[in-house]
């Protein structure tokens, strides 16, 4: 028989290659994450294990493997070995009805749990797998527990249609569970909901909150996989990152700056990381960063700065041009929606008198300067203005390995406004000082500083806060920048390695 026939795909691996906001976990990554446990915990029969937000099951089943094996000498009768761990030892919480379907049929062959076709026989179809129709506890237009929008997840008639009140999150624990001790609790939770913001649909992030939940239950190991975008804080994560970045207790990143990396065709931008909490532990982070083909791990004080450098290389060069302690070039920026206008002001095509021009991400038109209630101190001015979309979520190489970084930077002249789209990098009296400035901006080495500060799609003013300040009376060179902060020649081409030359 030839190799195709023989070819017997896992099922798992067919279903992490879906993509959505719940991702489904490739066998092999949960066990990257198990192997960060002390591996003895395997080969004990009172080791008790959660997943809160329970999919396809793999994490049960892959634990159920290892124990399998660990308590061979404990436990010699299989079936015996068998009943013991997956009535005794394996829990879960699943996020809706399907999964919990799913994940019964993964970890016990049957999505009935009584049946004579599970590997061990329950008094009750969940088994240990436990899901129950949640609701959110709505005051106003949002959920207590989660932050939903009543609007979009309130609609008790959406049949057929999740309305995503995860029970973990929803303060719904089964009895069951209620006042059981967990050793690990492990799973990659659901990541966002959607929400209609300001300037349209927004992806509000939830994942924090099954972190947070989990730690209330005390666990003596917490590992779970989330979006990367918690190192840079925003959207609502800024004080969980500051609480991850302080707790001593994580033992353990891996942190990808491209999520395909790790789940093969989904793009999360600004990639993903799972890490190990341990109670029993307190001390420095063993911190890997994997980019492409390079995977580099260094002890890491976590909080070290105000601001989180994914790139364990990079580090020694921000500390030398930080050293310089020079001005930054982030107190001379604005905020974005600097003239107040929103991301789909358009303006108008003809223009009149007294109009100003309106730059947009369509293009130019025409704006009545009246309109502009906001910023009219740079009306008149030479203005540098920098997109707030990375190119290509920033993080994330092109096929080369190099990045851009910034995908929008141009000099706009008097008269000229922009909306909420970009923000002014630099507001100067002359063209040739806006001039020089741009070409300042477009170094490779300031965009690599920028680089270290950004793990989302969009670029603000304070992620040049590693950006120093320079004199714009005459233009920048990266030959100049390297000579300037004495960089060495193996920083010099790291640095080259990393960004493309800006068209």
């Amino acid at each position: 028989m030839n190799k195709q026939n023989n070819y017997n795909p896992d099922v798992l691996s067919c279903l992490a290659s879906l993509s959505n906001d719940e991702v489904f976990t490739p066998p092999e990554v949960a066990n990257s994450m198990l192997d960060l446990l002390p591996q003895e915990i395997f080969s004990d029969p009172n080791t008790k294990f959660l997943d809160p937000a329970c999919k396809s099951g793999v994490f049960l089943r892959e634990i159920a493997k290892r124990l399998i094996e660990g308590l061979a000498d404990k436990i010699p009768d299989l079936q015996e070995r068998i009943n013991h761990i997956f009535k005794e030892q394996l829990y879960a919480i699943a996020i809706t009805e399907l999964t919990s379907l799913l994940a019964r049929r993964s970890v016990y062959c049957s999505k009935d749990a009584c049946s004579k076709y599970s590997v061990t026989k329950f008094e009750k179809t969940e088994g240990n797998i436990f899901y129950t129709n949640t609701k959110h506890l709505w005051v106003g237009d949002k959920c207590l527990h989660c932050g939903a929008s009543k609007s979009e997840y309130g609609d008790e008639n959406r049949e057929g249609l999740e309305r995503h009140a995860y029970q973990f999150i929803h303060k719904k624990i089964p009895e069951e569970l209620g006042n059981m001790k967990f050793d690990v609790i492990i799973g990659n939770p659901p990541y966002q909901l959607e929400t209609a913001g300001e300037n349209g649909r927004q992806a509000k992030p939830i994942y924090h909150l099954f972190v947070n939940q989990a730690k209330k239950l005390n666990p003596t190991f917490l590992l779970m996989i989330t979006p990367s975008r918690w190192l840079s804080g925003g959207m609502g994560l800024d004080e969980y990152r500051n609480n991850m970045l302080s707790d001593r207790h994580i033992k353990e990143i891996v942190d990808f700056s491209m999520s395909t990396d790790c789940f093969p065709g989904v793009d999360i931008a600004g990639g993903v990381n799972y890490f190990c909490w341990d109670k029993n532990y307190k001390g420095d982070c063993k911190y890997t960063y994997i980019d492409s083909n390079s995977s580099i791990t260094r002890k890491r004080k976590l909080d070290e700065y105000d601001v989180f450098i994914r790139n364990n290389n990079a580090i020694d060069l921000v500390k030398k041009v930080m050293s310089f302690n020079e001005e930054k070039i982030s107190g001379s920026m604005t905020s974005l929606g600097v003239f107040g206008l929103g991301t789909a002001e358009r303006g108008h095509k003809e223009e009149k008198n007294n109009d100003c021009i309106l730059i947009s991400s369509a293009g130019r038109s025409f704006i009545e300067k009246n309109r502009i209630k906001t910023g009219q101190e740079y009306i008149d001015k030479w203005k540098v203005i920098i997109g707030k979309a990375t190119s290509a979520g920033a993080a994330t190489a092109g096929k080369d390995g190099l990045r851009k970084v910034i995908a929008t930077l141009e000099v706009i002249e008097p008269n000229a406004v922009c909306t909420f789209s970009y923000f002014i990098g630099g507001a100067f009296n002359t063209k040739n000082e806006a001039d020089n400035c741009k070409s300042y901006i477009s170094t490779k080495f300031v965009r690599f500083l920028l680089l270290q500060c950004l793990s989302a799609i969009n670029i603000t003013k304070d992620k040049f806060r590693f950006v120093p300040m320079q004199d714009f009376s005459k233009p920048w060179t990266d030959k100049e920048l390297y000579a300037k902060y004495n960089l060495s020649s193996e920083e010099i081409a790291f640095i080259e390695s990393m960004i493309r030359p800006m068209e």
